[in-house]
């Protein structure tokens, strides 16, 4: 049961305009809107750590930030520049920007900023950055190793920290230039930020905002409380009726898909003595079979709740989408014709196809508490039945997923803004580093267009090279119609439970990651009633 103390509420159905029964209470603004989105930094409010690479970023500003329309435009930037070679971003910055404590803004904390993210190591990756230079007060130089077409995305993901207080604690009481600034973190509960009243870009309607951090149950218990008038739910939980608010579905880049190993079990392991190779699954038929054979439109409606849309590869209705690499799915024939051809029949009639002693049968490893990768195990499994591939789903915790990735095809979640994720997933330079690129894929046409990309000075030539690594001209490519290396089923449609009295206005196309990244237009929020 979720009650106003455990949330660490108080008297949160007045102060979030409802009343007891979770229905709108009429009148102004109210100074406080409570959210059940989840999204705990539990590293802290560190950008040089990786904090706020989706999302607001709420305590920090970013030199360039996202419309709706995923455009990239100015924030703490007023203009930027890319040197003929690529090696050099300039950056011109705004200069009436000041951190919550009143001191200014300047080239200096920039360059800062990026030196420190860049030795850290954390997630947002600027290993990329050779040096940053202040060329004065408000014009900072980043000096790349190598061009970098992704760069621009460092810009729009990393928030700018002060260089007199970015100390130990930073993390857990940050100062920044952003629309907020930091009240209080109870981990675990709730974290209370205040409106930026000095902030240089549009104030937030709201005074404060608690976000309260709940599991998917305690989210929509809170949101049929009147406790919370915003909630994260999944799609299994949004066909749920709550009084005084309605369900808004967000657009998403989140997919979900099934990673196979690529490479056969050659008893290879990695420094750590984990197993690499699959027998099944390196198989260029299985993979294929498997992608022609999904029904995606049925796992959407049936796992999703209609809630989604089907997936034919990681970047989908991105810029950088190659729609030729695309297949016909739901295609039991096609997919026992490749089967046939490529030697596995079923010998003994047990309706499971075998090749040289081998079945064609495979683990396919889930996160034991993530109920919508669970459902679509069990439905590829259902699926594949037919056409003879006998698939074990099988729900485990992530250190059993650590160890068997390797060999194990596993269902995992990825989709980002930036294309770099997609070099990480393809390139053989990522094959086993963390959870880059885990089957071992390898294909030196593919590397090839992937680095050209990747290192391209034309932001055209780079999006032409992104598409080349899907599916050439020659009909190669890592997609389901070339290698086939993953099976990407579905992408996501973000789910919430929102008050009918607050205009989100319009949500960008959200990465992955379900809850925080709707914050990316925070300061645009109102309540219309």
């Amino acid at each position: 049961m979720i009650t106003a103390v455990a949330l660490g509420v108080g008297t949160a159905a007045c102060a979030a305009g409802v009343d007891d029964g979770g229905r709108e209470a009429s009148g102004a603004t109210p100074k406080e809107l409570r959210l059940a989105i989840g999204g705990e930094s539990e590293e802290g409010y560190d950008p040089t750590l990786g904090w706020g690479r989706y999302g607001s970023p709420l305590f920090q500003s970013t030199l360039l930030t996202r419309d709706a329309d995923l455009n990239v435009v100015n924030d703490l930037a007023t203009k930027h520049s890319v040197s003929a070679d690529g090696l050099v971003w300039t950056v011109d910055l705004r200069t009436d920007a000041k951190f919550s404590d009143g001191k200014p803004v300047t080239a200096g904390d920039v360059a800062y900023t990026f030196t420190t993210a860049a030795k850290s190591g954390g997630l947002t990756d600027v290993t990329a950055l050779a040096k940053a230079v202040a060329v004065d007060d408000d014009t900072v130089e980043l000096h790349l190793k190598r061009p970098q077409s992704t760069f621009v995305n460092r810009l729009v993901s990393l928030g700018i920290v002060p260089k007199h207080a970015h100390g130990k604690d930073y993390a857990r009481k940050p100062v920044g230039s952003g629309p907020f600034t930091f009240v209080q973190w109870d981990e675990g509960q709730q974290l209370i930020v205040q409106r930026n009243e000095n902030y240089y870009g549009t104030k937030p309607a709201f005074e404060r905002i608690v976000f309260t951090f709940t599991g998917e149950d305690g989210s929509l218990a809170a949101a049929k409380a009147g406790q919370a008038s915003m909630a994260a739910v999944p799609s299994s939980l949004a066909k749920t009726t709550v009084p005084g608010m309605k369900v808004v579905p967000v657009r998403s880049v989140d997919n979900r898909g099934v990673m196979f190993p690529y490479v056969a079990d050659t008893g290879r392991k990695t420094a750590d003595g984990l197993p690499i190779g699959n027998d099944v699954t390196s198989d260029k038929a299985i993979r294929q079979a498997v992608n022609r054979a999904v029904d995606r439109t049925a796992l959407v409606e049936g796992v999703l709740e209609g809630f989604g849309s089907p997936a034919t590869g990681p970047v989908d209705g991105l810029p950088w989408y190659e729609p030729s690499s695309a297949i016909e799915d739901n295609d039991t024939t096609g997919a026992k014709q490749l089967l046939d051809s490529a030697g596995w029949t079923d010998g003994n009639g047990d309706g499971v196809r075998e090749k040289a002693g081998i079945k064609a049968a495979f683990t396919l490893l889930y996160p034991a508490d993530d109920t919508t990768r669970q459902g679509l195990a069990l439905s590829v499994a259902d699926m594949l039945k037919p056409v003879g591939i006998q698939v074990t789903p099988k729900g485990v915790s992530w250190d059993v997923i650590d160890k068997r990735l390797h060999a194990d095809a596993v269902l995992f979640g990825w989709g980002s803004h930036d294309p770099t994720e997609m070099y990480n997933l393809y390139s053989s330079t990522q094959a086993g580093v963390e959870y880059w690129n885990p089957g071992y894929y390898v294909n030196p046409a593919v590397q090839k267009n992937l680095d050209t990309a990747l290192g391209a000075t034309d932001p055209d030539v780079a999006t032409k090279h992104w598409k080349a690594a899907q599916r050439d001209a020659d009909g190669n490519g890592f997609g389901p119609s070339g290698d086939a290396a993953w099976a990407w089923l579905v992408n996501l449609e973000h789910t919430y439970f929102v008050s009918d009295c607050l205009d989100l206005g319009k949500p960008q196309i959200e990465p992955h990651g379900h809850g925080w990244p709707i914050t990316a237009g925070i300061t645009g929020w109102r309540w219309t009633c």
